[in-house]
């Protein structure tokens, strides 16, 4: 884990740099255990099979605090990928959407769309939420930012989307793809690297002509 603000050391040409950030009052101020980035860490443990390192940030609940994060993760310490948790109901604390759009350079609806869908499935309250993802350039850099849900079940669910069910609770065919399976062509299509995952989790999905051989260390 890394946790300076300098830009990290790639030990392959493929290793993507990502930022995860909890965004909690409560948790940032010693009153709770955040739950956040534990469940990001071991969801992305499980479900990246191409070498990457992680970044991370607890942090309080305000517009400046959360823009001025996330815009340290990209342009100083060159985070390829941003996933935020938290932060993004409709309480009057609740500002991470408004602070992840101020540092956009191109919003990306679909993954907000995306997520509300597969929430659905489970509470009619997840029309409540209000994540959004955005793309954020500099002049030789790029990345992906996504808000995600604070609930470690929801952003697994999120993440992997759902599966149909068999008899006895084995795990199906994909019903409703997560957001993730957008994420490595996303990450390729603004110039980062060439992420794999492990399709037991979640399959990434690009065009025939973007899929490539991993490149050797």
């Amino acid at each position: 884990m890394t946790s300076a603000t300098s830009k990290p050391i790639r030990r392959h040409p493929d290793e993507i740099v990502i930022g995860l950030v909890s965004i909690s009052d409560r948790a940032s101020s010693g009153v709770y255990e955040d739950k956040g980035i534990p469940a990001l860490q071991e969801w992305l443990g499980a479900a990246l099979i191409s070498p990457f390192q992680v970044l991370t940030r607890l942090i309080q609940d305000d517009v400046p605090t959360i823009s001025a994060t996330l815009i340290e993760l990209v342009d100083e310490a060159g985070c390829d990928l941003v996933l935020t948790t938290g932060g993004t109901g409709p309480s009057r604390r609740d500002v991470t959407p408004e602070a992840t759009l101020a540092v956009a350079t191109k919003e990306m609806p679909g993954f907000g769309e995306q997520m509300r869908q597969i929430s659905l499935n489970f509470v009619p309250t997840a029309i409540l939420s209000r994540q959004v993802a955005v793309i954020r350039e500099t002049a030789d850099h790029a990345a992906l930012i996504i808000n995600l849900p604070g609930q470690p079940k929801s952003i697994r669910e999120t993440l992997e989307g759902l599966r149909d069910t068999e008899a006895g609770g084995t795990a199906g065919a994909v019903k409703v793809p997560g957001i993730f399976a957008a994420v490595p062509y996303c990450i390729d299509l603004i110039g980062g690297p060439y992420v794999e995952t492990n399709a037991d989790v979640v399959k990434a999905f690009r065009p025939k002509n973007a899929v490539r051989a991993p490149r050797p260390a």
